[in-house]
């Protein structure tokens, strides 16, 4: 059986406070997007598991991997036979658009699905919350205002529908640590969820990601591939998450993949 595990944009992102076990409070809107990896699962048919990969290269070891966490998490609840897995990975890692938070949230979802468990939308949620602080969201997968470390999600009311976005991201690395480590953390005069209820041309002077001022200034050509997307016609342009990915939603049709050379690219309508 194969599942489609798909990418997602934060909508602005504000870090709101440092907590006692060294992790951050934020708020911020996750809002799911078609750009997708491909999972497939069976059960083993000569009783032994088996992880296989494909597409752009996975460091690290098999058991490091969301998805094998994911089974072995259940493997132990629920006494799972072997299965075979393959995982083609399209979304690019350490970007911010959570592909492989994805991966794990729809394994949980797959292993649920091809075992016949049973399992609720709220305990899947719990289970994906032992893989990764924004696994959770890939449950229900639908637009979130996330608090907590970004595993506690509410419904919130924004459609993009209609609009085209472009993704692109350069070959740059962006340190999570090192991203936290330039944020004085502040509670922002507006929440990002009352923000993204206006218009979404109002959204360039009004949601703010709080990691572009310092990330920004080490890696300089982030925030030039931000006003590159304005100067084409983007209504709004964001890094998306603490990764090293942008976003830019368009109300029509855009194509200029070369003026991104060297750089991972990718557009569609939302």
């Amino acid at each position: 059986m194969v599942v489609f595990p798909n990418a997602k944009i934060n909508l602005g992102l504000s870090v709101i406070n440092k907590r006692d076990d060294g992790f951050h409070d934020i708020e911020t809107v996750f809002y799911p997007v078609p750009l997708c990896d491909a999972f497939e699962m069976i059960v083993a048919p000569d009783d032994k598991f088996s992880f296989s990969f494909s597409g752009i290269g996975i460091p690290g070891e098999v058991e490091s991997n969301l998805c094998w966490k994911a089974w072995k998490m259940l493997e132990r609840d629920y006494r799972l036979p072997p299965v075979k897995m393959h995982l083609r990975k399209v979304i690019p890692m350490g970007s911010g658009l959570g592909g492989g938070s994805a991966d794990g949230a729809f394994a949980v979802r797959l292993i649920n699905r091809v075992f016949a468990l049973g399992l609720s939308v709220e305990t899947m949620e719990q289970y994906a919350r032992r893989l990764g602080s924004d696994c959770a969201f890939f449950i229900r997968n639908a637009p979130s205002f996330a608090t907590g470390k970004g595993d506690r999600l509410l419904p919130v009311e924004v459609d993009l529908s209609g609009y085209f976005l472009v993704i692109v991201k350069p070959q740059v690395h962006v340190n999570t640590r090192e991203a936290y480590g330039g944020i004085v953390p502040e509670v922002p005069g507006v929440s990002v969820k009352d923000v993204v209820r206006l218009p979404v041309k109002a959204w360039r002077k009004n949601l703010r990601n709080d990691f572009e001022k310092t990330v920004f200034e080490k890696h300089p050509v982030l925030s030039e591939i931000k006003e590159k997307l304005y100067s084409m016609g983007a209504l709004y342009a964001s890094m998306t998450g603490s990764g090293s990915a942008l976003l830019g939603l368009f109300k029509k049709k855009v194509e200029f993949k070369n003026a991104f050379s060297g750089c991972f690219y990718w557009s569609g309508w939302l």
